[in-house]
């Protein structure tokens, strides 16, 4: 269970911080704010397939959270944003150190439509993404589903 300490810090639009499965992963925060996004992940072998590649779980997981934290970083209170779809393109194997970049591209008072993109250390493009997010007040919504 995730306390409500962690919640709070995580609303706060100053302080991106990564959810507990993050940091389980091992990724780290390059940046976040006014609407763009960056996580560095340094493969390890258990994020991997029998391919020796990053899972696509993992992929999808990074594409996932680099957008939604550039759409919550796009929002000036700060609200927080959950995923209502997803498509990924799968281009290339992901080896090595990836880099998740996350634009939001547009939001209103309620939604945010964003793109992601993996890159490998070289510059090339792994995989790519376009998701739309609901903006939610999370400690507003907390509290009605305790």
């Amino acid at each position: 269970m995730v306390s409500l300490a962690i919640v709070r810090i995580m609303d706060n639009p100053l302080n991106h911080t990564f959810t507990p499965f993050m940091a389980h992963l091992g990724a780290e925060l390059v940046s976040a704010g006014q609407g763009k996004a960056e996580i560095r992940l340094a493969l390890k072998p258990h994020l991997e397939n029998g391919l020796e590649a990053a899972h696509g779980g993992v992929v999808m997981t990074l594409l996932d959270v680099v957008m939604a934290m550039a759409a919550k970083s796009s929002d000036p209170n700060g609200f927080g944003v959950v995923t209502i779809e997803m498509k990924t393109s799968f281009l290339r194997p992901a080896k090595g150190t990836l880099h998740a970049h996350g634009f939001c591209d547009h939001h209103s008072a309620s939604m945010a439509f964003c793109r992601g993109e993996i890159r490998d250390p070289s510059g090339r493009l792994i995989a790519s993404s376009m998701g739309t997010f609901k903006r939610i007040d999370a400690l507003r919504h907390r509290s009605r589903s305790d």
